[in-house]
């Protein structure tokens, strides 16, 4: 089976005024289809920058990066854009719920942008699958965290994507939350066979993806510790 993410020798600099920040130093990966991995590292290791890479939110400065086939490190920004919409649901630390909106016309809103028919239904039926379908009219300040970062993942969801990106999903949540939104990943990789990609300086968050990526000082290692081999 070919692998949905295989990226190849990636390097990415910032030039930030005089200074050169080599945030990648040639990074390569593969991620199979229906995979659940976690990419960990300490903070600065680049673990953020590889992830804005995977979700085509960012383009390497050298390097490959093929997503399902396509090259999109060749792509323009209103390519790249198009292929997110398309193949990438996001899930991010801080929600990014609009405070006075719905929880129904939140997860609708992707479908908005897209030009999606039948929006209200869809966004019902995602709102539901994540356990809210009592709460579709609840705005942000009537919800717990965890109950915030469902509506999240019910946007992600919405428009169909199959990889969700999640960056540090349960960072804001208590034990409880965070344990009960990882369990909604992992029937989301089970059942729907969505492609899982948590962003984590948590070990107890990596230990549950099937395999843990390590980066450190932008490159890929093969432990935590940061030597590579």
């Amino acid at each position: 089976m070919a692998p949905v993410i295989e990226i190849s020798d990636v390097k990415k600099i910032y030039q930030m005024g005089d200074i050169q920040v080599n945030a990648l130093n040639g990074v390569s990966l593969q991620i199979q289809p229906g995979e659940m991995v976690a990419i960990t590292g300490p903070s600065g290791s680049g673990k953020s920058t590889l992830m804005n890479i995977i979700g085509c939110l960012d383009t390497p400065t050298s390097g490959s990066y093929v997503l399902d086939g396509m090259d999109v490190s060749k792509m323009s920004d209103d390519e790249q854009a198009n292929v997110r919409n398309k193949k990438i649901g996001f899930v991010f630390q801080t929600f990014n719920l609009l405070p006075r909106t719905p929880a129904l016309d939140q997860v609708e809103l992707p479908m908005v942008y897209a030009g999606t028919p039948d929006r209200k239904q869809r966004a019902l039926d995602a709102l539901q699958s994540v356990g809210l379908g009592d709460r579709v009219h609840h705005r942000p300040n009537e919800l717990s965290g965890g109950q915030q970062q469902r509506v999240a993942i019910a946007r992600a969801l919405v428009n169909r994507p199959s990889i969700i990106l999640a960056d540090e999903p349960t960072g804001n949540l208590d034990s409880k939350s965070g344990t009960e939104i990882m369990s909604i990943f992992k029937s989301l990789n089970r059942e729907q066979g969505l492609t899982i990609i948590l962003v984590t300086h948590d070990p107890n968050i990596a230990a549950q993806a099937q395999r843990a990526i390590h980066v450190h000082d932008g490159l890929i290692v093969p432990n935590g510790n940061g030597h590579a081999k």
